[in-house]
């Protein structure tokens, strides 16, 4: 008996990635991501008219949602390999640490936003996705959704950040999903929110002149800033947020084609947010701990992943399976309350766990490789592991939630 219940431990220590902990902290902050992804799922399937009216505004959502995820997940990633190394301080001056890091990622939302427009319109034309809206739609809609959004997520960040500080909860275990939970909900009411501020004679061009002009002048200051930190943050962090920008926007491709797949299944759009944010979501986990670990000097990099870089990658396995079960459960749910058309809850799940678990596979990878090649050219593996990770999963899960939906034959 004793011999089969240290067998049962052991694997449940290998599931765990030998730390029960961490595993806990991370299925409750994915399960609260999961249910909260409804407010934008619905918002989503609510919205079908919008999205026809205005079209290419599909291309904005994978952005809209990652984007914020990008920047405040990396934030927080910051901030609590900060805590973990001791040079954590509160305070509100520019040269503090949490000074630099709230400079850097609002004026990083506001430039990453116009990017996100200009780059939308030209992958629109380039991908022959036509008609679209105008530039200045695009750029007002983008960058005054991101605003008003990232508000509410840096608050949220920064008390996820004090809570750490005073109860005791390592940061890297529910940065990610918690910020990609709040992402989601506030994010996509946000654009839905914008969008009806385009196409109004004489304002909608001239507020877009305001955005670049602005956000160009704000990254000359930044750059040419004293303060070392903020410098860094911004400069570090652009060129990697504009690929990232890029593969979000490939991502909106691929679903802008499918359009009518899902609008034959709005319950489909319910599933999207939550599918992509929870794959992102594993992703930044694994990014962050992976981070904290390399800068604590317990593990090394390599070729492939050994000693606890295993046992982490294990953990992100066993979550998956719970988390995309439930995903496809909540997305059902959702659209039995907002009476969305559905293929049915067996289907649905299918589609969440199949194309789940292979985007888990990817986010492995991804995740190992960005953060360790990032160490290897000397950069922070907090700024540039979860905007690669979780963008490169949204292009990826984009992918595999449209291969699930065929291979199971929802569309």
């Amino acid at each position: 008996m004793g011999g089969v219940n240290s067998r049962l431990s052991g694997v449940g220590r290998a599931l765990t990635g030998g730390d029960s902990r961490a595993y806990r902290d991370s299925l409750i902050a994915l399960t609260i991501a999961g249910i909260t992804s409804l407010v934008a799922g619905v918002t989503l399937a609510l919205t079908t008219d919008t999205l026809e009216e205005l079209p290419g505004l599909l291309l904005l959502v994978p952005a809209a949602l990652a984007v914020k995820g990008n920047i405040f997940g990396a934030l927080g990633s910051r901030l609590g390999t900060s805590i973990h190394t001791g040079t954590f301080r509160l305070g509100g001056r520019l040269d503090s640490v949490i000074g630099a890091n709230i400079a850097g990622a609002m004026l990083l939302s506001l430039v990453i936003a116009v990017v996100i427009a200009l780059l939308a319109k030209g992958v629109a034309i380039a991908f022959s996705i036509s008609p679209t809206m105008s530039v200045a739609d695009f750029v007002v809609v983008s960058a005054v959704g991101g605003l008003l959004a990232s508000f509410i997520i840096l608050a949220i960040t920064l008390l996820l950040a004090a809570g750490s500080v005073r109860y005791g909860w390592d940061l890297d275990n529910v940065v990610s999903p918690l910020v990609t939970a709040s992402s989601d909900v506030v994010s996509l009411p946000a654009l839905v929110l914008a969008a009806g501020l385009a196409s109004v004679d004489g304002v909608t061009p001239v507020l877009a002149w305001i955005l670049v002009v602005t956000s160009v002048i704000g990254l000359g200051w930044a750059l040419l800033s004293k303060v070392e930190m903020l410098r860094l943050i911004v400069r570090e962090s652009m060129p990697i947020l504009i690929f990232a920008g890029l593969l979000d926007l490939i991502a909106g491709i691929t679903i802008e084609k499918r359009l009518d797949d899902f609008l034959e299944f709005p319950v489909l759009l319910v599933l999207l947010p939550g599918f992509l944010g929870t794959a992102g979501a594993l992703g930044g986990v694994l990014s962050s701990r992976l981070a904290t670990k390399l800068h604590l000097g317990l593990i090394e990099p390599g070729p492939v992943p050994r000693g606890s870089a295993g046992g982490e990658i294990a953990m992100i396995f066993s979550l998956s399976l719970p988390v995309f079960v439930m995903a496809g459960v909540v997305a059902e749910i959702g659209g039995a309350l907002t009476n969305q058309a559905s293929p049915g809850l067996v289907d649905l799940v299918l589609v969440a766990v199949m194309g789940g678990l292979i985007a888990t596979a990817c986010v492995v990878v991804v995740a190992y490789y960005a953060t360790i090649v990032a160490v290897r050219f000397g950069l922070d593996p907090d700024t540039y592991g979860i905007p690669m990770v979780t963008s490169t999963l949204d292009f990826v899960g984009a992918f595999t939630l449209i291969l699930a939906i065929v291979a199971v034959g929802v569309a």
